[in-house]
């Protein structure tokens, strides 16, 4: 196993520095998944994960499953395992962070990288099933690493740091969309709650209004003072006027009437006994009092 990375000095490479550098090497295969490692790199340890993998596959096979099948492409940035028919993109793994890659001297069909996950920084090492070209694929990583680590002499070290940076920076932009969205939902329900509780805007005026009676008019109170405003020419109104307090009025202003204090007045001849009769009564019951 560790073929990539034991390769004999004398023995050439299968692809061309252009293919691996501006474009990709694509492979098909089977993804048997990925398990978390407890260390970076050994062969021991992608043995155990490689027999972990197979026995999960093996019991979900017994249930009716596939494996499915992916697309690898290799450049040296990485290796992207896509959905074949879709494209989207399943697992990115940067070559920086590839720290183990080899293939079964037992199984020729199987090979694996163990890569580091940017998001919870645990070894992940993933297995895959390629009838034919096992040993191929393990050796086009071999030759991409060689190719990214020349390129990374060449540039002093800035490239690496710059996919880091640029990887980084997309991570941050993603988790911005993820956030935006979110905000974007929670505005919505916000406005849809407004929109059934008829709740104003803020900053709207609201204004309390009067009760009124059943024929619309505002209630009639007595003793609400009334103010006085200002005349159209700016001058102030003239001051109320006031009553006697001895003199009476009714509700209405006026002064009460009594028949027997008024002055004199024609009135038929019956009318006039009655009032005579009632003014007699009334003089003598003031007499008994």
């Amino acid at each position: 196993m560790n073929r990539a990375f034991n390769r004999k000095k004398d023995k050439s490479w299968m692809h061309t520095p252009e293919a691996l550098a501006k474009h990709y090497i694509p492979y098909n295969a089977k993804f048997l998944g990925n398990t978390e490692v407890e260390a970076p790199k050994g062969t021991e340890v992608v043995k155990d994960a490689v027999r972990k993998l197979k026995f999960q596959r093996h019991i979900k096979k017994s249930e009716g499953q596939k494996i499915p099948k992916v697309e690898l492409q290799i450049s040296i940035y990485g290796v992207k395992i896509l959905d074949p028919k879709t494209k989207d993109v399943q697992h990115n793994c940067q070559l920086h962070r590839i720290s183990f890659c080899a293939d079964d001297k037992t199984d020729k069909r199987i090979f694996t990288f163990i890569c580091k996950d940017s998001e919870s920084n645990k070894h992940l090492c993933y297995v895959f099933d390629s009838e034919k070209c096992a040993e191929e694929i393990t050796l086009t990583i071999g030759q991409a690493f060689d190719l990214a680590y020349k390129k990374f002499l060449e540039s002093g070290g800035k490239d690496v740091e710059t996919r880091k940076q640029i990887g980084g920076l997309q991570k941050r932009i993603q988790e911005l969309e993820t956030e935006n969205a979110e905000l974007k939902k929670q505005l919505q329900e916000l406005e849809e709650q407004l929109m059934i509780a008829h709740v104003p805007p803020v900053g709207s005026v609201s204004m309390k209004l009067q009760s009124t009676d059943v024929f619309d008019m505002v209630p009639f109170s007595p003793v609400t003072p009334l103010v006085p405003s200002k005349a159209s020419n700016g001058c102030p109104p003239p001051p109320p006027t006031t009553l006697p307090p001895d003199m009476s009025k009714d509700l209405f202003g006026a002064e009460p009437f009594d028949p027997f204090t008024c002055g004199a007045a024609d009135f038929p001849p019956d009318i006039q006994s009655k009032l005579d009769e009632m003014q007699r009564q009334r003089w003598r019951g003031s007499k008994w009092d």
